[in-house]
């Protein structure tokens, strides 16, 4: 009988977001990541072909299949993550830069230039 465990180890980022290595620590948690959900995806591929009864194969496929989720919702939240440190970072190095351009030129709608149009 061939018993297989496999330990979904946690990824938590440590508390240096606003530094310049928070970026590269979210990318090197995701890179973790996905590599041990592409170990557990074959894993998942080996199970037919492993030592076992049916029932225990199956149990290991579900077991399997729950980690999978779970590492995959992690990455999900990993990746949030990275885009609002991109997008932080970007805001720090443009902080002038408005949302929205300013508006200039002939059709720039302004109390000056109002056009009362009757029908």
């Amino acid at each position: 009988m061939t018993t297989i465990s496999a330990a979904t180890p946690s990824v938590q980022g440590g508390g240096t977001s606003g530094t310049s290595s928070a970026g590269s620590d979210t990318a090197a948690q995701i890179s973790r990541v996905t590599q041990q959900i592409a170990k557990l995806t074959q894993q998942l591929k080996d199970i037919p072909n492993s030592e076992g009864t049916a029932e225990q194969k199956k149990k290991q496929q579900e077991q399997i299949q729950q980690q999978i989720q779970l590492l995959q919702a992690q990455l999900q939240q990993l990746m949030r993550k990275q885009a609002e440190e991109a997008e932080q970072k970007q805001t720090q190095n443009h902080p002038n830069t408005p949302t929205q351009g300013k508006i200039e030129g002939v059709n720039n709608p302004s109390v000056d230039h109002q056009v009362d149009i009757y029908i």
